[in-house]
């Protein structure tokens, strides 16, 4: 049976020798197909199992088809019994197809590696630049610290020498008025002993004659004379040193071209304000909120204009008076909280109806009384820091002086006082967290948060139910004496 053949027809097998007919199928295709001319030459392949000198391993035919189908080369008869329903294609045309696409794959090959090359000479130059700006950065930023800390150094030497210099002056006059009252009272005494001595006397001629040589007591020395020593002014003189020396590393310079080039080309940033996030995620605000403190206004010192309502936590600005002034009241449309703070750190939020407000801190000592022009007396002299909120702008108030500040802020706004850094930030929690103005000092008594407003607006002391003040007797609020 291994002798044995099949019919390409039916597949029945036949004997050795047995006789043949004419396969009348396979003659007509085979004189249907067309003469091809001959093909252009082109590069021999390496692998001669492909080549045109291949037959087909079940036929014996030349390999002159190839089925896309089944991605094989095969030949004529092929093409009749397994591929009739295949697609096909001439084996060379379907050779020089392939040969395009991969050379045409080669070309986008090349033109990623030219692209990737590109790339990384991109990143070279990007490395280049930033390690340079980097370098030029540090030491833009060393230079500035050094400055700060020499100036701060100088400062201090002066600040102190000058503390030393009213030390001994206020002492002078304190070792003046002792040793005026020492020789008052050594006069005194003399005086004294004289009298006694004039009283033991039994002679009455000695005694009259010692009477009238017995001069005049001493004058009384009258009120002493206060030493010239004021604290409050060399802690102003302090303050007025320690903030622009706070803000040297605030402020906004341009940096030199290396590192603006830099920053342009994407991966290095230049220094400057966090990007200001969401309020409802905001970090910054979480944190805040660790030193919130639930606060309420004094109805003891709101202007009698004010109404106070919600349990003290919102005021209100009517065109008429809501009673008479009472004894501590403001004369000016302000009102201060009934909380003060003097040592720690301390938050609060305060939302606003409109513009025309002025929010901040005072000392116990804030004049009651309108003084000057002003419509009111929040930053107005050295006791008070205010920011005060107008239509078109905002303004940062201490000690008499105005700094115009950027931008509006929203109408939710949060104070963070810290007294241990000396700090008073205010902020614009809408709709975006981000400070508005920071003001340095070294505050050296209580300070009472204190508002203004116009006709017609109102403002709300916002609480957090989880907010308590500070447990510590020192670091808890205290109400004005």
């Amino acid at each position: 049976r291994s002798c044995e053949k099949s019919c390409p027809e039916c597949r029945q097998p036949f004997p050795e020798g047995a006789k043949l007919s004419r396969n009348v199928k396979m003659s007509t295709l085979l004189q249907a197909l067309p003469v091809l001319p001959a093909p252009p030459a082109v590069t021999p392949r390496r692998d001669s199992a492909t080549s045109h000198s291949a037959r087909c391993l079940r036929h014996g035919r030349p390999l002159e088809f190839f089925c896309r189908t089944e991605g094989l080369c095969v030949c004529s008869a092929c093409t009749v019994h397994d591929c009739s329903h295949h697609e096909r294609a001439l084996l060379d045309v379907e050779r020089r197809v392939r040969e395009d696409q991969l050379r045409a794959r080669v070309l986008v090959t090349q033109q990623q590696v030219a692209q990737a090359e590109t790339q990384l000479q991109e990143l070279q130059e990007q490395r280049s630049r930033i390690e340079s700006s980097a370098c030029t950065l540090a030491s833009v930023v060393s230079r500035r610290f050094s400055s700060l800390l020499q100036a701060l150094e100088k400062q201090q030497a002066s600040t102190l020498s000058d503390i030393e210099v009213a030390k001994k002056q206020a002492l002078g006059q304190v070792l003046n008025e002792k040793q005026r009252l020492t020789d008052h009272l050594r006069a005194l005494s003399q005086y004294d002993q004289s009298v006694q001595d004039l009283l033991a006397q039994a002679d009455d001629c000695i005694f009259f004659q010692e009477l009238q040589q017995l001069p005049e007591p001493t004058e009384s020395l009258g009120p002493l004379t206060s030493p010239q020593w004021n604290e409050e002014q060399q802690l102003s003189n302090v303050n007025q040193l320690l903030s622009p020396l706070c803000e040297l590393l605030l402020e906004e310079k341009s940096l030199p071209k290396v590192a603006a080039k830099a920053a342009d080309a994407g991966p290095l940033e230049t220094l400057g304000p966090l990007a200001p996030v969401p309020s409802a995620v905001c970090p910054l605000r979480k944190k805040l909120w660790q030193n919130y403190r639930n606060l309420t206004f004094d109805p003891e010192t709101a202007n009698q204009y004010l109404h106070l309502s919600h349990k003290d936590q919102r005021v209100t600005h009517h065109f008429q008076a809501q009673g008479p002034a009472k004894s501590g009241s403001f004369e000016l449309w302000q009102v201060q909280c009934t909380q003060s703070f003097q040592t720690g750190q301390h938050y609060w939020e305060v939302r606003v109806s409109d513009h025309s407000v002025t929010l901040g801190v005072t000392y116990p000592k804030l004049s009651r009384q309108k003084l000057g022009t002003h419509t009111d007396n929040i930053g107005r002299g050295p006791c008070s820091w205010g920011l005060c909120i107008q239509e078109d702008s905002m303004q940062a108030w201490h000690n008499g002086k105005s700094q115009r500040l950027r931008g509006l802020p929203g109408q939710l706004l949060g104070v963070d006082l810290n007294l241990t850094s000396g700090c008073l930030t205010f902020y614009s929690l809408e709709p975006r967290t981000q400070p508005l103005h920071t003001f340095y000092a070294v505050f050296s008594q209580p300070l009472f948060p204190v508002s203004w407003l116009l006709e017609g607006r109102t403002l709300t002391l916002c609480h957090q139910p989880e907010a308590t003040l500070p447990a510590r007797p020192q670091e808890e609020a205290t109400a004005p004496s």
